[in-house]
C-alpha cells in the first residue's frame, strides 16, 4: 500500500487494542482465513476451515463481541476550522437548514476515522487448534514458512475514514437533518460532500463487514534462532583464515565486521536446516505463534519506503 495510508493503520492498532485494517480497507476477512504479506499487499490465500485444517467440531467461535465503541473514532492531524449553521432555499421544499463543517488536514496521511457500534467473532479455542495448525500449515499439508491466521474479525455497523494527500487537504460537508447544538457531523448518514481538496482516500461504508482483523503470525522459536545464531558466528569468525587457505589469491581480508550478521536469521534457520531435519514430528520444536503487531503493519508498506 501507498505511504499515505500508514499513519492511519498503525493508529487503528493502537486505539482498537490491537486491530488492524484489511489491506485494501474494503476486504471482507474472516476468522480462520490464513494470508502472507507480499511486496505490501495483503494476500488472503484460504481459510483453515473451508480448506479441511481444522473440523468444525473442533472450533469455539463467538460471535457478536461487544467492543468498546469509544476505542473506534479517532483522528490524527486533523483540525475544525469552521463548524456552524445555515440556511438554505430549495425550489420544492422551501427554506430549510442545514448543519456545516470544513475540516482541515495538516500532513499527508492526516486522517479521521469513526466507527459505530463494534462487533466481533472470535475463535475461541484457539490454544486447542494452534499445535495441529502448525503441523498441518508447515508440513503435512501445505509447506509455509511465514504465514498469518486470523483469530477475530470485527465489524461496525458503519464507519467513515477520510486520510489527506497533502498538508493542504480540506473536506467541506454538510447535513440538512436536524443535529442539537453543533455536533461533529463527520460519518453521518446524511452528510453530503460540498467540496474537498486534496484528499487521497474517503469512504463510507454502512453495511457490517469485516474488514478488520487480529491475527497469529507463525515465527520461530527463540530458542533454535538463538542456536542458529550461535553456530553461524562461530564459523564466520575463521571464515577469512579458511579464505586464505582455500583462494589462490591475495584479497583484503577485512575482519571489522565478523561479528555481524546482515542477513536475515529469522528466514536463514530454516533454510539451514538438513534434508528431512524439519517434519511432522518435529515441526513443534521449530515454530510456535505470536501476535500480529505494528512491525506486521510495516511489511504493508515495505515497497513505499520510510
Amino acid at each position: 500500500m501507498e505511504r499515505v495510508y500508514r499513519n492511519f493503520y498503525q493508529n487503528f492498532y493502537n486505539r482498537t487494542g490491537g486491530f488492524i485494517p484489511a489491506a485494501p480497507t474494503n476486504q471482507i476477512v474472516y476468522p480462520g482465513d490464513f494470508f502472507q504479506i507480499r511486496n505490501g499487499e495483503m494476500i488472503v490465500l484460504g481459510n483453515i476451515f473451508r480448506n479441511g485444517l481444522i473440523a468444525s467440531h473442533d472450533v469455539e467461535l463467538g460471535y457478536s463481541i461487544k467492543l468498546n465503541s469509544a476505542g473506534w473514532s479517532f483522528s490524527s492531524g486533523v483540525t475544525k476550522p469552521y463548524s456552524g449553521r445555515g440556511n438554505g432555499h430549495g425550489p420544492i421544499d422551501g427554506d430549510f437548514e442545514y448543519s456545516k463543517q470544513i475540516l482541515a488536514f495538516t500532513a499527508d496521511g492526516s486522517f479521521i476515522f469513526k466507527g459505530n457500534d463494534p462487533e466481533s467473532v472470535k475463535i475461541n479455542n484457539w490454544a486447542d487448534i494452534q499445535q495441529a495448525l502448525i503441523i498441518k500449515l508447515t508440513q503435512t499439508i501445505y509447506s509455509f514458512r511465514e504465514i498469518y491466521v486470523i483469530t477475530e474479525s470485527a465489524a461496525t455497523s458503519n464507519w467513515t475514514l477520510a486520510i489527506a494527500s497533502s498538508g493542504s487537504g480540506e473536506l467541506e460537508i454538510a447535513t440538512d437533518v436536524e443535529n442539537f447544538g453543533l455536533v461533529d457531523i463527520f460519518g453521518q448518514a446524511s452528510v453530503k460532500t460540498i467540496q474537498s481538496k486534496d484528499i487521497e482516500y474517503y469512504n463510507r461504508e454502512d453495511k457490517r463487514k469485516p474488514s478488520f482483523f487480529k491475527a497469529r503470525k507463525l515465527v520461530v522459536l527463540e530458542e533454535k534462532l538463538d542456536t542458529f545464531i550461535s553456530e553461524l558466528l562461530y564459523h564466520r569468525q575463521n571464515q577469512h583464515d579458511w579464505a586464505r587457505d582455500f583462494y589462490d589469491y591475495d584479497f583484503n581480508y577485512d575482519t571489522q565486521h565478523n561479528a555481524q550478521l546482515p542477513i536475515s536469521t529469522r528466514a536463514s534457520v530454516l533454510d539451514m536446516l538438513q534434508a528431512k531435519e524439519l517434519n511432522p514430528n518435529t515441526a513443534l520444536q521449530y515454530f510456535r505463534w505470536a501476535d500480529a503487531g505494528l512491525d506486521d503493519i510495516e511489511k504493508m508498506f515495505a515497497n513505499y519506503g520510510n
